[in-house]
């Protein structure tokens, strides 16, 4: 028993010692980060903010997970909706923002984005037969295979005509193979902020795994329109491409499918629309990525996902945009 004793005694020592040398130690490598000037520099302390500290969301509408406006409209007609005054940085409408949604041809947002950011809009590309590969009902610009035309071109036949075809010859274009573009569309989506999106295509076709949400189409348009040339192509409604088909000149007109530009669909008064995307497949429904403006000046950027028809698009759109965003 004694033994024993003596061994606890000793370990005890040990112990005490190894704990005291271990303090020791810490108190020379003490962490670098200090509580009080960090809450100052954020604003966390009554002191307030440095001015030089920029947040991610500074100048964003921000939003929770709660709908807001819904029973004021036809929301039914919709799985997703969503209305961002954009000059004011507030959010005026809100269904489902956060849900996953199956964007369609409204993906080209992205597509186009990237193309503006990356590309030079004179440079030509050589339309590949994968490029061309497209169901006999896609939306296409009719490019064939070896077809000669401008990065420029083919952007506004992607948002113009929602081209499948120009969505895969910008892809292999600017990265080489459509795989490499996409893994670019998705890394930049997060660096957005979309971090509850994940594309699988640059042009939109189905696959269960390629999705968004309202609010990270929402963060991805907010971006884009700060590229001067992305905005000129998303607000344009017609224009005129000149490439090389088959060895001969050929020149083709091109118009927006946005139907309130058409003029198929009445604008709500005291709008403007400046520009949109729309998108449909069988699982997507009808979708709408629309930017307009109010009397007051301010920018809205408005969206409706998964519309039962194409006429409930707008019905849903014009209540959204009259009750919420004047």
């Amino acid at each position: 028993m004694k033994c024993i004793n003596k061994f606890i005694a000793l370990s005890l020592i040990f112990c005490i010692s190894f704990i005291m040398v271990a303090c020791g130690k810490s108190e020379e490598s003490i962490a670098t980060y200090n509580l009080y000037d960090s809450s100052f520099t954020y604003g966390i302390t009554h002191n307030g903010a440095n001015s030089d500290v920029e947040l991610f969301a500074q100048d964003l509408c921000v939003v929770g997970t709660d709908d807001l406006g819904t029973s004021a409209v036809d929301s039914q007609v919709a799985g997703a909706a969503g209305a961002f005054n954009t000059t004011e940085q507030t959010v005026v409408y809100a269904q489902n923002m956060h849900e996953k949604m199956y964007p369609a041809s409204t993906t080209k947002i992205l597509t186009a984005y990237i193309a503006c950011l990356y590309g030079n809009l004179d440079d030509y590309y050589t339309v590949s037969a994968n490029a061309v590969d497209q169901a006999s009902d896609s939306s296409v610009i009719n490019l064939k295979e070896g077809d000669v035309i401008s990065l420029r071109d083919l952007l506004y036949g992607l948002m113009l005509r929602s081209g499948n075809d120009a969505a895969v010859a910008i892809a292999e274009g600017l990265e080489g193979d459509v795989d490499s573009f996409v893994a670019l569309m998705n890394s930049t989506a997060k660096s957005l902020g979309a971090t509850n999106t994940n594309f699988v295509t640059p042009n939109g076709l189905h696959d269960e795994n390629h999705y968004t949400t309202v609010y990270d189409m929402y963060l991805i348009l907010n971006a884009a329109m700060q590229n001067e040339t992305f905005y000129n192509i998303f607000t344009a409604s017609t224009y005129t491409a000149n490439y090389t088909s088959g060895g001969a000149a050929k020149t083709v007109e091109w118009n927006t499918t946005n139907q309130y530009i058409t003029g198929k669909v009445s604008t709500p008064n005291g709008f403007t629309i400046l520009g949109g995307k729309t998108g449909t497949t069988g699982a997507a429904g009808y979708c709408l990525v629309l930017l307009s403006e109010n009397e007051d000046h301010d920018k809205i950027i408005s969206i409706v996902f998964n519309a039962d028809c194409r006429s409930n698009l707008y019905l849903l759109m014009n209540q959204i945009l009259t009750n919420y965003c004047v």
